[in-house]
This record gives C-alpha cells, sequence and structure tokens, in this order.
C-alpha cells in the first residue's frame, strides 16, 4: 500500500510542476536583457557623441569670433592654445577613448583677401577622435568628429601684440581632411 500511495501522490506533483510557470519570467527576461543593454549602451554613447560635438562646436565659435576681431584673451598662449585650454576636461588632456582637441584656425583654399584683411573669410576647426566600444567589448570603432565654425574678418590683423594665427602659419598641409576648405 505504500507504493501505491508514493505514486500517487508523487507523480501528480510532478504533473503541476511541469505546467507551472514560475521560470518563464527568468527565461524571458535571461532573453531580453542582452538587447536591453545594447539599447541602453547606443543612448549612452549616443549621448556622449553628442555632448563632445556640442563642445567643439561651441570653442570653434568662440575661436572664429576671438580671431575675425583680432584679439586674443590670453596675453601668454596662443589662440589655438588657449581654446583647447577652454575645453572640458577629456577633451583637454585626451582619454584612453579620446583623444585631445586639436584647434586650426586658417583661410580656406582659393579664398581672396587671403592676407587678412577685412571682409575676408577665416576658418576655425575643432577636430578629436573618439573611440567606442563595440559588441560588448570584443571591438572597438572609432569615430573622428570635426566641428568648424567660420567668419568674416571685422578688424585687420595687426602686426604687434596678436599672434593667435596667420595664414603663412596655417597652412592647408596642416590642416586635417575632415575640416572643409571651401
Amino acid at each position: 500500500m505504500p507504493r501505491w500511495t508514493t505514486y500517487h501522490t508523487v507523480v501528480p506533483r510532478l504533473r503541476r510542476r511541469a505546467r507551472d510557470e514560475r521560470g518563464q519570467a527568468l527565461v524571458e527576461f535571461a532573453v531580453v536583457l542582452p538587447v536591453l543593454l545594447l539599447v541602453i549602451m547606443g543612448i549612452l554613447y549616443f549621448g556622449r557623441y553628442e555632448d563632445y560635438s556640442n563642445q567643439m562646436t561651441q570653442l570653434a565659435e568662440e575661436g572664429a569670433r576671438w580671431a575675425s576681431v583680432d584679439s586674443n584673451p590670453s596675453t601668454t598662449q596662443q589662440l589655438q592654445t588657449y581654446l583647447q585650454s577652454q575645453a572640458e576636461p577629456e577633451l583637454q588632456a585626451g582619454s584612453n577613448t579620446v583623444t585631445p582637441a586639436q584647434v586650426y584656425i586658417y583661410y580656406p583654399t582659393g579664398q581672396s583677401g587671403t592676407d587678412g584683411s577685412v571682409g575676408s573669410e577665416l576658418r576655425v576647426c575643432v577636430v578629436s577622435t573618439v573611440t567606442y566600444p563595440l559588441l560588448l567589448g570584443i571591438t572597438s570603432t572609432t569615430q573622428t568628429i570635426a566641428e568648424y565654425a567660420t567668419m568674416r574678418i571685422e578688424v585687420a590683423q595687426s602686426s604687434a601684440g596678436f599672434t593667435g594665427w596667420s595664414p603663412s602659419n596655417n597652412s592647408t598641409s596642416t590642416t586635417p581632411s575632415q575640416c572643409p576648405t571651401s
């Protein structure tokens, strides 16, 4: 008799457990988790990229304004160095995922009046490279961010006091390919 009782009590319990759905939520979560993590990481990396881009745009616009009025807010640094020092700390010094921002002040090629005369254009370009991990750290991708601003010169370049830029020391051979030249 004990066998019969054991058989009739154990088998129904096993059948109930086989139909039980308590582990279903855990399995579904395990399937959805990698996709959810990829979406969250994508949002974070996109936000970081946009933040760097906005900071670099602001630096380029500030530099173009200073250069167009022939002024340098720093008495000890060139304008490019001053602009780099105004960047956020990670864009100033760089890190393992971001190269330091480089500032270029130049005239586009083919521009008439490249002697610094009033009305001619100058362009400030800020370039940095950002590395993003891809596929959860298995490999990575790099993206070069280049932001620029163009302004007309309002005050002719003076010969004394301002050493922030000149057409001669910003030739197109030192300008990176990401900076537009026209």
